[in-house]
Parts: structure tokens; sequence; C-alpha cells
């Protein structure tokens, strides 16, 4: 479909601010009428992938069945906002093989900001061995070496990394259409510090 719409796929650590970030570029992408969806990785397997546990098989099969529902949607000219965790490897590269319009962004942060920032404290039980299989604690996170697009989430602003997601849109997508307030020098919007800190005080996930 010549006008397919894209996925763009938030990768990372739990806790590394993949959701807060796809929320706000979902507002943006709806505010100014683009099609939109997004895609929780939490929400998702309380639905959709509801019986899957976090041993590396049923991982992966919870992204296949992710990727399954984004890429229908990106066929319909949709613009897919899937976060999860989405660890392993082998994993990005079915996605790449299968997924219409995918757009791998990882959201880079050390495992050490994102145990801080982790007040539902589930690194602390993973530590302690109460959680198993836990990403970069107990199960490995290939870390993305050819992600499209790369966030830093503790040195930049959620307001910087949505502008470089929607900067990226504009260049490399003649059919999604971000809102052209974006590029305003200067400009204030709500994506501040603070709306970071309490979306993760609100939020810890397992992918």
């Amino acid at each position: 479909m010549e006008n397919s719409g894209k996925v763009l796929w938030f990768t990372g650590l739990s806790g590394s601010g993949k959701t807060t970030t796809a929320e706000h570029v979902y507002k943006r992408l709806a505010e100014s009428g683009q099609p939109v969806e997004l895609l929780d990785g939490d929400a998702v397997r309380s639905a959709i992938c509801k019986g899957l546990g976090f041993n590396r098989e049923d991982r992966i099969e919870n992204i296949h069945r992710i990727a399954y529902v984004a890429d229908l949607l990106s066929r319909h000219g949709i613009v897919v906002l899937v976060s999860a965790i989405t660890p392993y490897r082998e994993m990005r590269e079915y996605l790449k093989s299968r997924v219409t319009g995918y757009v791998e962004i990882y959201v880079n942060c050390s495992l050490d900001v994102c145990e801080a920032r982790d007040v539902k404290g589930l690194y602390a039980k993973a530590r302690r061995q109460e959680i198993t299989m836990f990403t970069g604690i107990s199960d490995p996170y290939d870390e993305p070496e050819q992600a499209d697009i790369v966030l830093d989430t503790f040195q930049e602003s959620v307001e910087t990394n949505v502008n470089r997601i929607l900067e990226w849109l504009e260049r490399n997508d003649r059919y999604v259409k971000p809102p052209k307030s974006y590029v305003a020098a200067g400009k204030e919007t709500d994506l501040t510090a603070d709306s970071v800190r309490i979306r993760h005080e609100q939020k810890g996930d397992r992918g």
C-alpha cells in the first residue's frame, strides 16, 4: 500500500522512558490530525498476550503478536507507536523483516538511572531474585547497533527527544504529517522534566 503508515518501535530497558516519550509523540501527532495508535507493552500483555510468561520463548511470542497488530494498522496508513522492551536482537531483526514501515527507536538510558527511577521496586526485587528473567539483571538486553533513531532520556528533555522523532518523520515520510509547531525556537510545551518524573513514578514495565 503506497500510503502505508509507520511503526515507531520504542525499545529500551524498563524505566528508560519509552512510554513517556511515545505518549507525547502520540499527543503531538493526534493533535495534527494524523491517524495514530499507541500499543503499550504492558497493556497488550493483559489483552492479546495474556497468559504469556517472561521466559525467552514467551517474550518472543509476545513481540510476534504485537508485531502482527502493528503491521496490520500500519498497512492502513496509521502511525503506530509501540512501547516494549524488546530485549533480544533476534526480535528486532524479525520486526525489520515483517513490519511495514518499521522504525527502530532506541531509548538509551543507563541501568543505574533506570533503577533509580524505579519507585515500584521491580529492579530491587530482581536483585533479590524475587523476580526472575528481569531484563538488565537476570536476562540480557542486546543493545541496538543500528537503530534508526537513538534517544538519550537522561541528558535530553522529553521535548528534545519528541522533536527529534518528528524531524525524522518529516525528512523520511511524505505521508506522515508532523505538527509544524515543533520547530519553533524557544516554544514552551508541557514536555518538561517534571512530566518525565511524574510518568516514571507511575510506571514500571517488564516488557
